[in-house]
């Protein structure tokens, strides 16, 4: 059967067009200057209502990365061990003759890894549950697991979703707490605030107080009032000494929120011997300051605490995500204004449709070769190599990888790598021959970065202000392209053992369901609601359906001057639906619809916080990752090289080099359990001593890859450094921050590293 051709849509004119920067968290409007399908030019859109002028150097370079010569436009099938061109219907004819054995014989044979630019792509939010469902399996990993699993947790154990997070409302806040985050470069994580930059200048303005907690002087911590420069992994020993100093000085008070919180004597109580004195001498920061924090912080008149993936990526992740809660609880920061407060999004989601408590979200299944229990559906990536390597019944045989890079993201990359050439079937959907997809049996393509939709349905979760966007198509699928929601369900169909069915046929089955939802939320028949979105079909029709039955829509007709799509479609700057508003209670989904914050897997970790108080301070190197402006994981690097030469270096204090003998500038051997890397050695002050800094995502070298600007400044692979087996015990998420490593002359040249 000939693939499907996706619909016609208008070809750009030459001209500005409104866009959404679909790269990271920000989530920026841009305005892309076209000269036919071509785009010339992006630059900030001054009149978006939420980015306001606002726009980092990865969105302004979103021509680039939709004109990168190196990005794959055809298929690719390997042939005699060769990954060669070819058509569409030779493609899925492979994968028809591969994959559906596979998953006939064991549905856990086969898994799927996602990674971060499709969770951001409207075609596999909404359409890849269709895949997942015809294949069965319950091995799912993405880069969640690397990055956001521990606030998950914490937020399924008192909130009751993983979506409903506690965002800081920095605009309206006295004092700013961040741990573990550098919003400066990164433009913020789990909360979307474009321009984070100028809101922290907006806080010193208006008389603010802005700390950060982080090893390292970060550009975030250049500009803030405090810097404690703790040692890694340490953030809950210092948020329990907080706790401590709070609840002695008699400055506890859960404020609006307290008749719903449950066990805050509890938590407080457990917190008490984390006393200033004890903490300090562990994390590095004086009793004094501590005592300082902990008062200034209680006494503000409006006042938050964030912390983000440096908190996360630890020994004690799950504790520190959840004791930032309980400090925001415990002074009243929760669901007040300049608070932790909750966003609505405009497309709803789990804090907005009805019902009863949410399902329990983690350890409702365990990884066969650990036992590592899931979390919200998923498995640890720290799995993903013995699943495949390990002989025996549910052995992974085949993996499916959509727009992510395994081999340079996820750690113990040597396994990873070996897993990738020993699985009987290797299946990517990515636009680059990198690192992972060399080792593919079948790549299929994406389109450009201009031919599809784009309305964030997960980040509108995480807003700082309550808006509604969306960025139409710009450009049909240009010849030989197909939408990556065709392809999603051209797969689909094939697993189902019905690969003549139509891809409209599947749209529509997708679409009843999301009907189904929409009628039932808005009282309302399904054939109603279906009529009521015609004629749009793909991924327009199901974001209209969430838009008009989301808490801001016009319920299909009964409110109206509510959201549609149309509304949006004709509002390119986007709708500004106002400030964040308190939430609670009516935003709780956990079984009683109260907040317990002395939940028995979080309480019961604090001994093993308190063991580690008595233990001798470490006095060897510890490994930190590190943010980049233009980077984003590995699959940037490419479109957006680096210009800087130290930018991919290990960062070392002065005093750190000079006990080494090192040199600024020298390649240097860094090895830990897993394996070694060389590097260059850039020496700064702006890092504690004891504490090195590696970015991630780099090591583009080996044969087989096609991205000529990333292999020309390849860098090196933090991730042979981090061992897959030192995990946070309640997530499973791996240790990045906090890896013992030892430092020494490389005794090799540049020149000599670059032949190897």
């Amino acid at each position: 059967m000939s693939h499907v051709e996706p619909a016609v849509l208008p070809v750009a004119r030459t001209g500005s067009h409104h866009r959404i920067c679909p790269l990271c968290e920000a989530t920026c409007g841009l305005l892309v200057e076209f000269d036919g399908r071509v785009a010339r030019s992006v630059r900030p859109n001054p009149d978006d209502v939420f980015s306001r002028g606002h726009a980092c150097a990865k969105g302004l370079g979103l021509a680039r990365v939709d004109g990168d010569p190196d990005r794959l436009t055809v298929p690719l099938v390997r042939r005699d061990g060769r990954l060669e061109e070819a058509s569409w219907d030779e493609a899925f004819a492979e994968i028809g003759r591969r994959l559906p054995p596979l998953v006939a014989a064991d549905p856990q044979s086969v898994a799927v890894y996602t990674g971060n630019p499709a969770a951001h792509h409207l075609d596999h939010t909404l359409y890849l549950p269709a895949l997942l469902g015809a294949i069965g399996s319950r091995n799912l990993f993405s880069p969640a697991s690397m990055d956001t699993w521990p606030k998950n947790l914490v937020t399924v154990l008192l909130y009751g979703t993983g979506l409903g997070m506690s965002l800081p409302d920095i605009d309206r806040t006295d004092h700013l707490l961040l741990l573990g985050s550098n919003p400066v470069v990164s433009n913020g994580s789990t909360v979307c605030a474009p321009g984070f930059a100028r809101r922290l200048d907006d806080l010193r303005a208006r008389g603010g107080t802005l700390t950060v907690v982080d090893p390292a002087r970060t550009r975030t911590a250049e500009i803030a009032d405090r810097h404690l420069a703790i040692r890694p992994g340490t953030d809950a020993h210092l948020l329990m000494a907080l706790l401590s100093v709070i609840d002695a000085e008699g400055l506890v008070d859960p404020g609006p929120a307290g008749p719903l919180v449950d066990g805050l004597d509890e938590v407080l109580a457990l917190a008490r011997p984390f006393t200033p004195e004890r903490v300090a001498p562990v994390c590095g920061v004086g009793a004094a300051a501590i005592r300082d924090l902990a008062s200034t912080f209680a006494a503000a008149r409006a006042a938050v605490a964030h912390s983000r993936i440096g908190t996360c990526t630890q020994e004690y992740g799950s504790l520190a995500n959840w004791l930032v809660e309980v400090l925001n609880i415990a002074t009243g920061r929760l669901d007040v204004p300049g608070g932790a407060m909750f966003a609505t999004p405009p497309a709803g989601g789990p804090t907005t449709w009805p019902g009863g408590p949410a399902r329990p979200q983690f350890d409702r299944w365990r990884s066969r070769v650990r036992g590592i229990p899931e979390t919200l559906g998923e498995l640890s990536v720290a799995c993903l190599a013995e699943e495949i390597l390990t002989p025996g019944p549910g052995q992974v045989r085949a993996l499916i990888t959509i727009a992510g890079n395994p081999a340079r993201s996820v750690p113990g990359s040597a396994s990873v790598e070996r897993a990738l050439r020993e699985v009987g079937f290797l299946l990517c959907l990515d636009g680059y021959l990198n690192e992972t997809t060399r080792h593919a049996d079948v790549v299929l393509p994406a389109p450009g970065m201009f031919a599809h939709g784009h309305m964030d349905l997960t980040l509108n979760h995480f807003q700082l202000r309550n808006v509604a966007r969306y960025s139409p198509p710009v450009l049909t699928p240009a010849p030989g392209e197909l939408p990556e929601w065709h392809q999603v369900l051209r797969i689909a169909a094939i697993v189902r053992g019905v690969p003549e069915l139509p891809v409209a046929a599947m749209d529509d089955e997708v679409a009843d369901q999301a009907a189904r939802r929409a009628a039932r939320l808005c009282g309302l028949g399904q054939d109603e609601v279906l009529a009521a979105v015609s004629p749009r079909r793909g991924p327009e029709r199901l974001v209209d359906l969430r838009v008009r039955s989301g808490p801001f829509g016009d319920r299909f007709g009964a409110e109206p001057g509510g959201l549609t799509l149309a509304t949006l479609e004709a509002a390119p700057d986007g709708v500004d639906l106002g400030p964040l508003e308190p939430r609670l209670p009516d935003v709780l989904r956990t079984p009683d619809r109260r907040i317990d914050v002395a939940p028995g897997l979080l309480t019961g970790d604090v001994p093993r916080l308190w063991a580690s108080t008595r233990a001798a301070p470490d006095t060897g190197l510890r490994l930190i990752n590190r943010r980049q402006h233009r980077g984003m994981n590995s699959w940037l690097h490419n479109a957006l090289p680096y210009r800087d030469d130290g930018a991919g270096g290990l960062m070392m204090h002065p005093d750190d080099a000079d006990r080494l003998g090192l040199v600024p500038g020298e390649l240097v051997r860094v090895e830990a359990g897993p394996g070694e890397v060389v590097v260059e050695l850039r020496v700064s002050s702006d890092i504690r001593p004891g504490v090195v800094s590696l970015p991630h995502g780099w090591g583009h070298t080996g044969d087989g890859l096609r991205m000529s600007r990333a292999t020309a400044a390849p860098g090196a692979n933090v991730n042979l450094l981090v061992d897959d087996r030192s995990l946070e015990p309640l997530t499973g998420t791996p240790v990045f921050n906090g890896v013992p490593v030892t430092v020494r002359p490389a005794g090799t040249t540049v020149a000599e590293e670059a032949r190897r």
